[in-house]
């Protein structure tokens, strides 16, 4: 009996070691390929030389740092909740640093999909409460309920209420504006310091546009730094939130004076726009500004799945009328992008023949004239339907993506022709291009950047703007059909946003915003490739080699 019970125990402690075994194994598979996974994301050094900067220059860089720290706080807020619970919950490092690389346990580059147990990630994010329907935010009566700076929240009978910012992450906020006030006091550029001054005041208050003045107006100062609620990609509810990052950027004096001729020319540009007058009455203000810049800091929004290498702001329509609008190419970020993913994908799907004209002065124009783009066409609808952005709501990333991509490519195509552009072939800005949009649909449908990548990949595709070789797998550009899919892909996108039309936006993204079984049979053979999807940084005071 007692030889029994004996057996019983040990068949019985088998089965759990097995069990656990397979658990065990199981929860390896999953590291690994999360690992996998985490390796897409290649590590770079996120530097400057910033031999050149004062001693106060360089203390003003530790409260910037601090600074965009706390922006980073109230950013894993907006997009997924208590982060250190969140991590603290974790022991796998793979997973760990997934989490951090996507800001939450939805990868953002393949459709925001769960990679750990959790539920799907709320369209609205945190900005909204994840069970409030379409219906009650309709009903909700609320002069600020559509701004870009509140959270709406439940009161204690569970109603509807509206938060500002400046409430809604008070501490976080109080303690960066006491970071940038220390910051202003060794700024040297009376300039910079009138806009850290400024930026306080709007941190406080969710008032931004003197602060945005401000930064317009900035020219000489070595050291950029942005802070704040900027972009609404992460609200794919509805469009409206702004979440908050940070930018500390390091000045490239000679390219950025190499490139200020061409702000001058956004009247002119305005105007040979391939769309009838009433499309492009508005003229853009001729004070903006074009620079090239390290990037030595990215939090927040920015940071979040796929980096950011430009930078067009303010995104306030009354500032890009008053004063245009300034474009930032983060040079560095490019150029990590250009040599370990643009070249490795050129080499795998582009003609043999057309990858002579795959070169870096190319992705940077293309890149350029997309953020100078977005301040041409028309920002409020010629129907008086009200702004373009609310208008067309959470279509609107994706449309105006689009619209700066095409005509960013079609500006460059203008400015050669004006001979601002020197010895230009034009093939070099067609192919790169062409290599550039298998780049960012990787970035998947959860992307804005992504989807209008899509779009414009399937409408070049109707128009043959390229053809495939079966054999070889790869694709060669068709200059002029290219030529024309470009000019009427941008007409399409500008009467739509100057009619408002919300209908045609969501139908454009629905119908042509999809990768079809061929792209995705090349995206694979690129994944497959263990080409980069996209970078990560090292980055921080020890990078730079501050104390």
């Amino acid at each position: 009996m007692k030889r029994q019970i004996l057996s019983v125990i040990t068949f019985f402690v088998a089965i759990v070691i097995i069990a656990g075994c397979g658990n065990q194994t199981k929860d390896m598979e999953t590291t690994s390929e999360l690992q996998k996974k985490v390796n897409e994301f290649i590590e770079v050094e996120l530097t400057s030389d910033i031999s050149h900067l004062s001693e106060n220059q360089k203390e003003m860089l530790g409260y910037l740092f601090e600074a965009g720290k706390l922006m980073e706080d109230i950013y894993w807020q907006q997009a997924y909740g208590d982060r250190d619970a969140l991590l603290s919950s974790l022991e796998d490092q793979a997973t760990i640093d997934f989490i951090k690389i996507n800001y939450g346990p939805w990868e953002r580059l393949n459709n925001n999909i769960p990679f750990i147990d959790s539920l799907p990630k709320p369209a609205g994010a945190q900005f909204y409460p994840t069970d409030m329907t379409e219906a009650e935010f309709e009903e909700f009566d609320s002069d600020d309920k559509t701004s870009l700076y509140t959270v709406i929240r439940r009161d204690e009978e569970g109603k509807l209420i509206s938060i500002p910012y400046h409430t809604a992450f008070k501490e976080e906020t109080e303690k960066a504006t006491e970071l940038i006030k220390k910051a202003a006091e060794l700024a040297e550029d009376p300039g910079f310091k009138k806009y850290l001054e400024l930026r306080v005041e709007a941190l406080l208050t969710d008032d931004y546009f003197a602060s945005d003045l401000a930064w317009m107006s900035m020219k000489n100062n070595e050291i950029d730094f942005i802070a704040g609620p900027i972009e609404n990609y992460e609200d794919a509810l509805y469009g409206y939130k702004a979440a908050h990052e940070s930018f500390i950027l390091i000045k490239d004096m000679e390219w950025s004076e190499k490139l200020s001729r061409f702000a001058a020319l956004l009247p002119e540009l305005q105007k040979s726009l391939p769309v009838e007058d009433e499309y492009k009455a508005e003229v853009p203000g001729s004070d903006s500004d074009l620079g090239a810049y390290d990037a030595i800091y990215y939090a927040g929004d920015c940071n979040a799945g796929s980096k950011t290498i430009a930078i067009n702001l303010p995104n306030d329509e009354r500032v890009h009328i008053e004063k245009g609008s300034r474009k930032l190419q983060l040079k560095n970020s490019m150029k990590y992008k250009f040599d370990k993913i643009l070249v490795p994908i050129s080499n795998l799907v582009i003609n043999e023949k057309q990858r002579q004209y795959v070169k870096f002065e190319a992705f940077f124009e293309n890149t350029m004239f997309h953020e100078v783009a977005h301040g041409l066409g028309i920002k409020n609808t010629i129907n008086d339907k009200g702004t373009v952005r609310e208008v067309i709501k959470e279509q609107y990333s994706t449309l105006e993506e689009g619209k700066a991509d095409i005509l960013g490519l079609y500006m460059v195509v203008k400015l050669a022709e004006m001979g601002e552009l020197g010895d230009k072939d034009l093939m070099d800005n067609y192919v790169t291009f062409m290599a550039g949009l298998f780049r960012s649909i990787r970035f998947g449908a959860a992307s804005s950047h992504g989807k209008a990548n899509m779009v414009r990949f399937n409408y070049f595709a109707e128009k043959e703007a390229f053809t495939r070789d079966e054999t070889s797998g790869t694709y060669k550009v068709d200059f002029d059909k290219m030529t024309e899919a470009m000019n009427s892909l941008g007409k399409e996108i500008l009467i739509i946003q100057g009619n408002g039309d919300y209908d045609a936006a969501k139908a454009m993204v629905q119908e042509m915003g999809v990768i079809k079984e061929q792209l995705q049979a090349d995206l694979n053979r690129i994944n497959e490739a263990g080409i980069p999807r996209d970078i990560r940084f090292k980055q921080g005071k020890e990078i730079l080699g501050l104390n």
